[in-house]
C-alpha cells in the first residue's frame, strides 16, 4: 500500500509529468501512476511514489492508495477509451475532485458526462492564449469560464501617462485594471489613482470580447 498522498496523476506524458512534477514542486504528495515501465523508472526520482500500473484497473487502484487521495488528475489523452475507463475507477472509488484531460470536445463531453469535475483541453488552450498573444498586445490571454477572461497586456499609448481614473478605463472599454507592472518590478494592486505608462504591464479582467478589444486598442 502506497502512504496517503494529495493528488494521484495517471498517465505520465508529457502532460501529466509536469502537471505530476509541477504539484511535487509546491510541496504535494503525488502518486504517479502509468504502464510504461519506462516512463515509471523516469520518474522514480522525481516523485514520492511512482507504480507501474493501469489506472482503468479498479482492484489495482485500490491497492496503490487512490481512494485516500483528494485529486485525481486524469492525464491520458491520446488513449480516450482509457481516460474515460480510468475517469469512470476514480469517481467508482470516491476520490472528492476528478480532472480529467480531454482532447477533443466529444471526448470531454463524455467526461463530463460520467461525473468528472473538470475536463481540460491543454492543447486547445495553450493554441487559443497563443493566438491571442500573436494578435495585438496581449502578453497572455486566459478564458477564466465561457465568456470571462483575464489577460496580460501592455498599456495603449493613448491612455499612457494618466491615472486609470483619468484613463476612463472601466467606463469606456468595460473592463478592469487589476494590478499594474512597472519594468524590472512586480505586479500591484491597482488604484484609481495608479498613473500608468507604456512600459508598463497591465493584468486586465472583463468580458471576453471586450478584454480582447482592449488587448488591441492601438
Amino acid at each position: 500500500m502506497a502512504k496517503r498522498a494529495d493528488f494521484i496523476v495517471i498517465g505520465l506524458g508529457r502532460f501529466g509529468s509536469a502537471a505530476a512534477e509541477g504539484l511535487v514542486a509546491l510541496g504535494q504528495e503525488v502518486i504517479g501512476v502509468d504502464a510504461s515501465d519506462a516512463r515509471v523508472q523516469h520518474h522514480m526520482n522525481l516523485l514520492g511514489q511512482v507504480v507501474q500500473a493501469n489506472g482503468a484497473d479498479l482492484d489495482a487502484m485500490r491497492q496503490v492508495g487512490a481512494g485516500d487521495v483528494g485529486t485525481a488528475l486524469i492525464a491520458m489523452g491520446s488513449d480516450i477509451e482509457a481516460s474515460i475507463l480510468a475517469a469512470s475507477v476514480m469517481l467508482e472509488i470516491g476520490v472528492p475532485r476528478v480532472w480529467a484531460k480531454a482532447v477533443t470536445s466529444r471526448h470531454g463531453a463524455i467526461l463530463e458526462r460520467i461525473g468528472a469535475h473538470r475536463v481540460i483541453y491543454p492543447e486547445r488552450d495553450m493554441g487559443d492564449r497563443v493566438a491571442h498573444a500573436l494578435v495585438g498586445r496581449a502578453l497572455d490571454f486566459v478564458m477564466l469560464d465561457p465568456r470571462f477572461a483575464m489577460a496580460e497586456t501592455t498599456v495603449p499609448p493613448s491612455v499612457s501617462g494618466k491615472g486609470l481614473a483619468e484613463a476612463g478605463i472601466r467606463s469606456r472599454h468595460d473592463v478592469t485594471v487589476v494590478c499594474v507592472k512597472k519594468p524590472g518590478g512586480d505586479y500591484t494592486p491597482a488604484t484609481a489613482e495608479t498613473v500608468i505608462e507604456v512600459d508598463d504591464e497591465l493584468l486586465v479582467v472583463g468580458e471576453a470580447a471586450k478584454v480582447e478589444a482592449f488587448t488591441r486598442l492601438d
